[in-house]
């Protein structure tokens, strides 16, 4: 709790920061008259250390912020099995006990290391089809969608997986070689026979900080940039993926997660205590091993409640973005226009103008730099997972934000990227795009080595 309440303190710190930087005549502004410094807007962060992804906006303040803090509190605790009287309720098999054991320091997550387990990843499993109605992957009889590597005590858990790693030979422009590694996934230890036609696809956990500012995007300026048939003839053909919104049981745009396939961050909060811990709410109050036998009979559901689940939601939607670093420097800025001139730029959008969240004024109405469209993209059959989740097909994913991605290092210790964490750095990301980033990668590839440095640079400013 200590470390809690000095977070808190320090952004207060931090706003004052914010306040100057905005207010100074830098000569850095964007022609829509944002400071493309200010990454998340007023909710942006002076703070480059291990804290950067975790610290409160700065312009929060009384019960909003209590309740950001209360959030958070929940977003640390850890779960135990039933019937315990608090956090009781874990699995009976489930992928980690809290929020925080994936989304460490609300950052990036890894693949597991050679003979460690998983625990900042797991599979997503399903088969061929989808639901007539909602329009969601099939379950797995016996399994559900996930594949659960852990259980209580006297359960078994589901299965596990292992990766291994091929090592792939290729060269830039100039002649210098590079290495890229190709995950080798094996399922083992499962604890009943599986279909031979089941689909699978890895995950690593990605950051959360900056959700709010993400879901406070008006749905028409995503589809702003949405162009599937490619009618304009660049070779980018966005889409957006049209999920299953519970609350509203209709379809709407998703905009979180890896495939796009969840439309808000308390349909992602809840579906994450369900789907990850096996903790149900008032939200999903079916338990994810119902009608299996592993459930646990207890009929102690929902285990948590929903003020437990808004609270955790807010937590998420008002995390701060960290601000850009180095702007002045030569070599970024010179990243930053081979970013544009090289076609980077048409996913990874620079900016938007948030609307209005209901409930959330400090992410409302922001010029933010998040660097992506929200949007499906075909980016090649290397990085394919054959999976498909509502309409994104096998072999697309959205686009990424960026914003932070520079302090990935700092603030979870390693810089592995992508949707299952193959690329050991950004200059290997960027070499397995493929599909509608070909061109782009391939500029990548055979530019001079110092544009090559110039535009990682740019990115490690972000």
């Amino acid at each position: 709790m200590v470390g809690i309440i000095c977070r808190y303190s320090y952004a207060v710190i931090l706003l004052v920061g914010a306040v100057v930087l905005s207010s100074c005549g830098d000569g850095l502004s964007e022609p829509d008259g944002g400071n493309f410094i200010l990454s998340g807007g007023a909710t942006t962060i002076l703070n480059a250390n291990s804290n950067a992804f975790s610290t409160p906006a700065p312009n929060l303040s009384g019960s909003q912020l209590d309740l950001h803090a209360k959030g958070d509190a929940e977003f640390e605790s850890k779960f135990v099995a039933a019937p315990a009287e608090v956090y009781g309720g874990l699995g009976p098999v489930f992928n980690s006990n809290s929020c925080v054991s994936c989304h460490v320091r609300d950052g990036r997550g890894r693949p597991p290391f050679v003979g460690e387990e998983a625990s900042q990843m797991l599979m997503r499993i399903s088969l061929p089809g989808s639901d007539p109605i909602t329009g969601e992957p099939l379950p797995v009889p016996g399994y559900g969608t996930q594949l659960f590597d852990k259980s209580i005590f006297g359960k078994r858990p589901q299965g596990k997986f292992r990766v291994d790693w091929a090592e792939i030979s290729g060269t830039y422009g100039d002649g210098t070689s590079y290495t890229l590694r190709k995950p080798l996934y094996a399922i083992t230890d499962a604890y009943r026979p599986m279909p031979s036609n089941m689909l699978y696809s890895p995950r690593v956990a990605p950051p959360v900080f900056g959700g709010g500012l993400l879901e406070a995007i008006p749905e028409s300026a995503i589809l702003a940039n949405a162009d599937p048939s490619d009618a304009n003839g660049d070779g980018i053909s966005g889409k957006a993926n049209y999920v299953w919104n519970v609350e509203q049981s209709s379809k709407s745009v998703g905009r979180f997660g890896w495939k796009a396939n969840t439309p808000t961050l308390l349909q992602q909060t809840a579906a994450a205590y369900r789907n990850d811990m096996g903790i149900t709410s008032p939200y999903f109050p079916v338990e994810s091993a119902f009608g299996s036998e592993q459930d646990d009979g207890h009929g102690d559901d929902p285990e948590i409640s929903m003020k437990t689940l808004e609270a955790v939601t807010f937590y998420v939607q008002t995390l701060a973005v960290p601000a850009r670093r180095n702007v002045r420097d030569e070599t970024v800025r010179r990243g930053e226009v081979l970013f544009a001139n090289l076609g980077c730029a048409s996913c990874h959008v620079p900016s938007f103008q948030t609307g209005v969240l209901t409930n959330v004024p400090e992410v409302s109405n922001q010029r933010i730099y998040p660097y992506t469209d929200l949007l499906l993209h075909d980016v090649g059959e290397e990085l394919a997972d054959r999976r498909p989740d509502f309409d994104a097909d096998g072999r697309e994913w959205r686009t990424p934000p960026l914003w932070g991605i520079g302090l990935t290092s700092i603030v979870n210790g390693h810089t592995f990227f992508l949707h299952d964490g193959r690329a050991r750095s950004l200059a290997e990301a960027i070499l397995w795009h493929g599909g509608e980033a070909e061109a782009a990668r391939e500029g990548f590839r055979t530019i001079a080595k110092e544009d090559r440095e110039a535009l990682i640079t740019f990115l490690e400013s972000l």
